[in-house]
């Protein structure tokens, strides 16, 4: 089967496709890492509420996402970025969402997104603003029987004075929490509203920070979660980790590599990649807990390129092509989102993923996925 695909300048050449299909496995209960897949949310493109607008979900699309993931044996990072997290997705619809995926996959390992998000930056006037709104989260998070996953806070950023302050905030808020959670450290390059995080604006600096908090509060953290999309900075941190702290790795650059680890340890995983990859991550994980590393590698490494075409700069946009995948493999009837956002990239970005995702062997339907390539070109005027 072929496909005529225009390049950057519009000349359009013939792509044949591979024929390959992944074969989905399930990952074992126990997995060698345990592997969190940070899900993307289905807009509802009948809503009378603009893309612009408050966030209008198709609750059974999305839900039916994660079923998938589930049953490919991933957990599932709830209500994070990857869902439009500040870009699309406020925060009484995170709820909701959080409260449907707990009703709807009860025995699912689930962690949730927890933050300041129904705070305006701008609004934000002292430290106990920021913790009553961390608190707030928290509390009707824990109140349906949900895991915590601690998100980086905008406000946060705008208030602090110091490294203390982090400390003072982050000591009150995890002191509330009933479950160890998962921090989430995330870099510049997926929201520059947080630049500056920990109070320190050198990584080096920052590490301290971020060290001293788990350190002292360490009873309360699972792990954290860093995404600097630098390997060296979390292999650095991973080392210093107090005992019984994970690193997951949210390094869509670099994550076969940190997955694998080292002899001095290795990354578990909560990744937005992993939503799109989503069956040759489960594959290879699987592998890995066989011993088989070489097969891990085999089948993680070649998507390194998709990921990283995904998640170029400007990062904060990865969440397009991360829908525009689940649309070519079916998990949703259109290519709409929240806030618009499938409008952000160029047509160039998408005939590349198609590229990628094809030689991946991550197209399940490839009839579909040419089918709706043609109807995105057409609209492009590319057809």
């Amino acid at each position: 089967m072929k496909i005529f695909l225009p390049d950057s300048e519009g000349l359009k050449t013939a792509y044949q496709l591979s024929g390959k299909t992944v074969p989905e496995s399930v990952l074992p209960a126990d997995p060698t890492r345990i592997v969190y897949s940070a899900a993307h949310v289905t807009a509802d493109p009948f809503s009378a509420s603009a893309p612009s607008g408050r966030a209008a979900i198709d609750w059974e699309a999305t839900l039916a996402f994660r079923r998938h993931l589930d049953g490919l044996g991933l957990g599932i990072a709830e209500a994070m970025d990857t869902a439009q997290r500040g870009m699309g997705l406020d925060w009484p619809n995170a709820l909701e969402l959080i409260k449907r995926t707990r009703e709807d996959l009860p025995h699912a390992r689930v962690v949730n997104g927890c933050g300041t998000d129904h705070l305006d930056p701008a609004d934000a006037r002292t430290l106990d603003d920021v913790i009553h709104a961390y608190l707030e989260q928290v509390e009707a998070i824990q109140r349906v029987g949900a895991r915590i996953i601690l998100m980086a806070s905008r406000a946060l950023v705008r208030v602090a004075k110091s490294p203390e302050d982090y400390k003072k905030v982050y000591a009150r808020v995890l002191d509330a929490c009933d479950e160890p959670v998962v921090l989430h450290w995330l870099g510049s390059a997926f929201d520059p509203a947080l630049r500056g995080y920990w109070g320190a604006a050198d990584f080096t600096d920052a590490l301290e920070i971020a060290l001293d908090v788990i350190e002292q509060n360490k009873s309360k953290v699972d792990g954290i979660k860093i995404s600097l999309l630098d390997k060296e900075k979390e292999i650095l941190m991973r080392r210093r980790l107090p005992a019984g702290v994970k690193m997951y790795t949210g390094d869509d650059f670099n994550y076969p590599e940190l997955i694998a680890g080292d002899d001095q340890g290795y990354s578990h995983a909560l990744l937005g990649i992993f939503d799109p990859i989503a069956p040759l991550a489960a594959s290879a994980v699987s592998r890995l807990g066989e011993g088989d590393k070489a097969g891990f590698h085999a089948l993680l490494d070649p998507t390194v390129p998709l990921a990283r075409l995904i998640f170029q700069a400007p990062t904060q946009y990865y969440k397009t092509g991360v829908v525009f995948l689940a649309w070519l493999n079916g998990f949703q009837k259109h290519f709409i989102m929240l806030n618009g956002a499938q409008s952000m990239r160029a047509l160039p970005y998408f005939t590349g993923i198609f590229r990628h995702a094809d030689a991946c062997g991550l197209l399940r339907d490839p009839d579909l996925a040419v089918a709706r390539m043609r109807s995105l070109l057409t609209l492009y005027g590319a057809d």
